[in-house]
């Protein structure tokens, strides 16, 4: 693959994360000004655990279709049904146990009944993402950018503003997810069922579904420990502090997660090339797109840090006057992206070539987390979750990067120097707008002068031919 098609990948996927940072905000703001802080926290406890049931379900799927069609043992609507059958039974045996206990979703009891088939939500989540992964390998990007960057968010938003003016204002941040859910599966059937038909011939196997799983344990731990590490912060947070310091919490953490879902975003288009290139022991190629993808990664998300850890308490205040309390916990979570930026870009080769190392450097890292979370969090509240979690992705940032580097035989260079020296004046120019503005205009001038300032000097004196293939048209890079 060259490095116009990664590009062609690439910007459909920054094109999703766009649509998503826009869309998502405003969620955000109807949650925090409409629901409140304590409605907010209960709908976070309850989604995160069932989106922790479906990557439990997934068993590593997610990223492992995309090796199991590049090998082409079956026809793929064969290897996608073996998929399906598998993690429609994991997730309808883990979605029994939320179903029979529904105060593992809802620790104070629930409100309605009805709350508890939340937990069939496991296996809507499961197969969406294991139809998404499967057209990425066919580099039909533009269906997940479709359905979870633009269908998702915005029903999500719309259905709970709609909901709040109904007798169904007190389940409205529930249902509204429910009816995305839908709309996102909606959008995301039509195309693959065009993708790979119906598995004329197929046969249920357990053997072949008890070899898949077998083969992809130890991405399905690598997958689980890495959402755990992300969401470890809130189940412990819970434990020690009220439903509106989780619910604080939980809107800085969707904020920062902005900037990390740059990163995921490229998970789609990233997956097929490495799994080609490292099935055919090309480890120059694969450290090659890393370092590629991870430049592009790491430059953007710079700039979204700088623009949002700059304002960050105003950032907060959007939402509400009583989050602007959270404006620290969202400088540490955005620090926190940032180092699992490049641990992440490393992992996506490690799933492949060094499974198992990949999987205990993942479990040091929240073992550490999880130590640091717990002294923390009595002390110093959501502070303390966010420095634990930010101590993780140190922590795992450097030892995957040692490990990537050992493995492929060859410097995989993500971060540039450059980079960093184009980020000082953008940041002076963020913290002098901080010192003599009013809040308002403070946050004015920081949205629009430091990524028009970061960016002008990466592309004047940073960028190179290959870099700026991501931005330009499909038909420069025929040239």
């Amino acid at each position: 693959m060259s490095s116009a098609e990664l590009a062609s990948g690439g910007r459909q996927n920054v094109l999703g994360y766009v649509l998503r940072l826009v869309a998502r905000i405003p969620f955000l703001v109807i949650g925090g000004r409409l629901y409140g802080a304590e409605e907010l926290g209960r709908f976070a406890y309850a989604t995160i655990t069932v989106e922790f049931a479906a990557a439990l379900a997934l068993v590593g799927l997610k990223r492992g279709i995309a090796l199991a069609l590049a090998r082409g043992r079956q026809p793929e609507p064969h290897v996608l049904a073996d998929a399906m059958l598998l993690i429609l039974g994991a997730g309808a045996l883990i979605g029994g146990v939320l179903l029979a206990l529904p105060t593992l979703l809802f620790p104070t009891g629930l409100r309605f009944e009805a709350e508890r088939f939340l937990a069939l939500l496991v296996l809507l989540i499961a197969v969406l993402d294991l139809l998404l992964s499967g057209l990425a390998f066919h580099k039909r990007i533009d269906v997940q950018v479709l359905s979870r960057s633009l269908v998702e968010p915005w029903v999500l938003s719309l259905a709970a503003i709609g909901l709040w003016f109904t007798p169904l204002r007190p389940g409205g941040l529930l249902l509204a997810y429910v009816l995305a859910l839908l709309a996102a599966s909606a959008v995301a059937w039509p195309p693959a069922l065009r993708q790979f038909g119906l598995p004329r011939g197929w046969r249920p196997s357990l053997a072949r579904m008890a070899a898949m799983a077998r083969e992809n344990l130890p991405v399905a731990g690598a997958d689980v420990i890495d959402w755990t590490s992300r969401r470890i912060d809130l189940f412990i947070l819970g434990r020690f502090a009220s439903a509106d310091v989780v619910g604080i919490y939980y809107v800085a953490q969707q904020v920062a997660s902005l900037a990390g879902r740059l990163r995921t975003s490229f998970d789609p288009i990233l997956a097929p090339l490495l799994s080609r290139a490292l099935a055919a022991n090309r480890h120059a190629e694969a450290a090659g797109h890393l370092a590629q993808v991870g430049f592009w990664v790491l430059t953007i998300q710079l700039a979204v840090v700088l623009m949002i850890g700059i304002a960050a308490k105003g950032t907060m205040g959007l939402f509400g006057p009583e989050f602007a309390a959270g404006g620290v916990v969202l400088l540490l979570l955005l620090l926190a992206e940032l180092a699992a930026s490049q641990a992440s870009i490393a992992e996506s080769a490690l799933i492949y070539t060094r499974r198992n190392l990949n999987l205990l450097v993942s479990l040091a890292a929240l073992a550490v987390e999880a130590g640091v979370a717990i002294a923390l969090v009595p002390l110093w509240g959501g502070a303390g979750a966010a420095a634990g979690l930010l101590a993780a992705m140190l922590v795992m940032a450097i030892l995957k990067q040692i490990l990537l580097v050992r493995t492929l035989g060859t410097p995989v260079p993500m971060w540039r120097v450059s980079i960093l020296l184009c980020a000082v004046p953008a940041f002076l120019y963020g913290w002098a707008t901080l010192l003599l503005l009013p809040e308002a205009a403070h946050m004015v001038a920081t949205g629009l002068g430091v990524p028009a300032i970061f960016f002008f000097l990466m592309w004047r004196f940073a960028f190179t031919d290959a870099d700026k293939l991501l931005v330009r048209k499909a038909r420069e890079e025929r040239r």
